[in-house]
């Protein structure tokens, strides 16, 4: 006779102590669409492969702003990342009304890590969709991705969805300090193009040190 015990833990851990849930959420984002972080000290910039669903069926915009200075892309369940971007968007507006200037980078990526984080100590479906960060702030330029096990990590590029190894490993070999934001671009552009195969339809976002403001681009 099973106990409530040996009908639930499977649910949250496999045999190795990884997190089962976390690992089937992670394998829906790597089949969504290529998406691209890059950040320099003078912009981040966003990008992502916008397809349609099926023929003759629009595509979703895949750019979002969630404060003047803040954008957002993400892969995985769309449904899932509109849900979270509209959780980046409710943390954003609080904290302007309680403390009266804009969110941090840091404290928006930190708080929809433990929003996304509280989804895996209980018996629900984790959000199945990996979330991308632009910004700029008083302490300059900045880009984060938050994971489905809510962990989140700043850095100076990140590539989710369809062969994002693949596209990493291309954005880091000709990734430099130098960068223009054209540049960029282009190595966003070419970068998913080998990715998926084919001429994309693209879409990006970008905010620059000198304005702190974010600017969507399709």
């Amino acid at each position: 006779m099973s106990t409530g015990q040996e009908r639930y833990q499977p649910f949250f851990y496999g045999p190795e102590g990884r997190l089962i849930q976390v690992e089937y959420a992670q394998e829906a984002v790597g089949k969504g669409s290529t998406t691209v972080g890059i950040r320099t000290d003078n912009f981040s910039l966003i990008g992502s492969h916008v397809r349609p669903p099926r023929e003759l069926v629009d595509p979703y915009d895949k750019i979002f702003e969630i404060d003047e200075h803040v954008g957002a892309t993400g892969s995985g369940y769309i449904s899932d990342m509109l849900r979270l971007i509209d959780e980046l968007r409710i943390e954003s507006q609080q904290y302007r009304l309680t403390m009266g200037t804009p969110i941090d980078m840091f404290t928006l990526a930190k708080r929809l890590g433990q929003y996304i984080h509280e989804y895996t100590l209980y018996s629900v479906r984790l959000p199945a969709s990996s979330i991308i960060l632009a910004g700029a702030d008083k302490r300059g330029t900045h880009l984060y991705q938050v994971d489905p096990s809510g962990t989140f990590l700043r850095g100076s590029a990140f590539a989710v969805g369809r062969n994002s190894d693949k596209a990493l490993e291309l954005i880091i070999k000709g990734y430099t300090r130098d960068l223009t934001v054209d540049k960029a671009k282009d190595l966003v552009s070419s970068t998913i193009e080998a990715a998926v195969n084919e001429k994309p339809l693209l879409q990006f976002g970008v905010v620059e040190s000198q304005t702190g403001k974010f600017k969507r681009e399709v």
